[in-house]
């Protein structure tokens, strides 16, 4: 089967279990978002040139797959998404990302005020990440708004994710000095 299906081009796209929704509708902006910020965070663990943060940018990134997929789905579809096995975002996925937040914190660098993105090139990108992130958080809160059965866990996530990638770019930086 080919990539290009053709079931798009009438300005349609599908969610789970053959949905068709306008291109334009609030959940494909949310998951959207969400898969521009798994892109970016590819970028950014192709430039990685330390031991220690790697492997962390790719647990994230396979866990927004598993958040995409909860937003694809809509909130009819949600016990069929869990009776075919799909996982949803859960509290433990915050709490780890929450542990690493901590993690940094902890080694005594002191990282207040704003910051100016560039100082080099992996820094420069994990703060990209963070505002395509910050935005994803946007359009899910927008989401919730339109769907109340929305998982409160996919909010504190990208919450938490945001201010860990600021964090990381402020140690990358940190570790340039």
């Amino acid at each position: 089967m080919s990539i290009a299906t053709k079931t798009g081009d009438d300005g349609s796209t599908g969610l789970m279990f053959n949905r068709r929704v306008p291109k334009t509708h609030s959940q494909v902006e949310a998951y959207g978002s969400v898969d521009e910020l798994n892109a970016a965070l590819g970028l950014c663990r192709s430039f990685c040139n330390n031991a220690w943060l790697p492997a962390k940018v790719q647990h994230v990134q396979k866990e927004l797959v598993t958040l995409m997929g909860e937003l694809s789905v809509l909130p009819e579809d949600r016990a069929k998404y869990r009776e075919k096995g799909f996982q949803f975002v859960f509290p433990a996925m915050v709490e780890q990302l929450t542990l690493w937040v901590d993690e940094i914190e902890k080694e005594g660098n002191k990282y207040e005020g704003w910051s100016t993105p560039g100082k080099t090139q992996l820094s420069a990108f994990l703060d990209l990440a963070r505002t395509i992130c910050r935005r994803a958080e946007r359009r899910v809160a927008a989401l919730g708004a339109d769907f109340q059965k929305l998982n409160p866990e996919i909010l504190r996530y990208l919450n938490r994710l945001s201010d860990l990638l600021w964090l990381c770019a402020r140690k990358v930086e940190a570790e340039a000095s």
